[in-house]
């Protein structure tokens, strides 16, 4: 049902709600991976634990509750928490790659394009991304707060289709399961407001930082950026398999629209446009009728000082606006590789951030 699966594993996941990682847990849903990977799936795994793993490592030492304190757990235990991914994937001979992220990284325009690139050429190599908050760096003004809205921007830099939130309870209920013993599991949510919202509890385990709070502005992201949610116990058998084949596990928020429909609505309706590019004929034709990409060698001039990830115009030949985009190049570099082939734009800059100027999913035509 799903092609493109971002799985967030809490603490209390990886955990069960003990001090220590529950490695035989971690393989069995490594392995619920493996066969959604074998499958042609893409697979990215948001990872907390890697306090918890540092902890660990040093036999659970009494240090006082500071952000410098986790910032040393989190150093310790990031490497460890790391190895055990790649050690449990590789037994189904899966390669993985790590990823660590701050709010810096998402509210940058230009790194969050650095972080996109590098989430899809692993998954166009696949390679599965174990993404996880640098917390070893992170300090109380520049930290996402928790791994429930990392895992949705995850999600949004990916393109996926499912963010599937795994956690130490069912699902969202009716009421807080611990003290209401006949609270129901909601299955379904279309809207998200306030009295959803109150509805939501904290972390059972004490162990993690994100409750179901955090996991209600997660969804509410993901779905918003056209990607379904479903938050679902971490402990239930397949519940990885059965959540990509929309079984109805867990409570399910459906997406608001499209990825593609999503991006492109912001692309049209953001930031104006901070300079364009004029091209040629034949890459009119290629973008207007062909839906094709934006080549550097289909475009003749560059005009206007414009950043990595800003908006642009795109002028036909009689300089009447084709489309509106985001630039995968500077205004300098086009100038540099305006009329090249793409196998020419290495040599000629001495790197590149892939084929295109800008990309048809990044575009849209007026």
């Amino acid at each position: 049902m799903y092609q493109r699966i971002v799985i967030k594993l809490g603490t209390s996941v990886l955990t069960g709600g003990t001090p220590q990682l529950n490695q035989p847990h971690m393989v069995e849903l490594v392995r619920q991976c493996a066969a959604l990977y074998q499958r042609g799936k893409d697979i990215l795994i948001c990872t907390s634990g890697a306090i918890a793993a540092g902890r660990e490592r040093l036999d659970f030492p009494d240090l006082a509750d500071t952000v410098a304190n986790k910032q040393m757990l989190a150093a310790v235990g990031q490497s460890r928490l790391m190895f055990m991914w790649e050690r449990f994937f590789e037994i189904y001979g899966i390669h993985v790659g790590q990823i660590l992220l701050t709010r810096a990284d998402t509210e940058h325009r230009r790194r969050f394009l650095n972080a996109q690139d590098a989430i899809q050429t692993l998954l166009a190599q696949r390679i599965v991304p174990v993404i996880n908050e640098n917390d070893a760096v992170a300090t109380e003004e520049i930290k996402l707060g928790d791994n429930d809205n990392l895992s949705a921007l995850a999600a949004v830099l990916a393109g996926a289709d499912l963010l599937l939130l795994l956690t130490d309870q069912p699902g969202l209920f009716t009421a807080d399961p611990r003290t209401h013993p006949d609270a129901q599991l909601i299955p379904e949510v279309h809207t998200i407001d306030q009295t959803l919202r109150r509805l939501a509890g904290d972390s059972v385990s004490g162990l993690g930082v994100g409750g179901m709070a955090t996991k209600l502005n997660a969804a509410d992201v993901a779905r918003r950026a056209g990607i379904d949610v479903v938050i679902a116990a971490g402990y239930a058998p397949n519940v990885i398999l059965q959540a990509v084949a929309g079984e109805g596990v867990g409570t399910h928020f459906s997406a608001l629209e499209t990825p593609l429909e999503s991006r492109k609505r912001w692309i049209f309706a953001g930031p104006k446009p901070t300079g364009c590019v004029t091209v040629d004929a034949g890459a009119a034709k290629a973008l207007c009728v062909d839906g094709r990409s934006l080549l550097p060698a289909g475009i003749v001039a560059v005009e206007g000082t414009f950043g990595r990830g800003d908006a642009i115009s795109i002028l036909g030949p009689d300089r009447a606006e084709l489309a509106r985009g985001i630039a995968r190049y500077t205004s300098h570099d086009l100038n540099r590789i305006a009329g090249l082939h793409s196998d020419e734009i290495a040599g000629r800059l001495g790197y590149a951030y892939g084929s295109v100027a800008v990309h048809r999913n990044d575009m849209i035509l007026l």
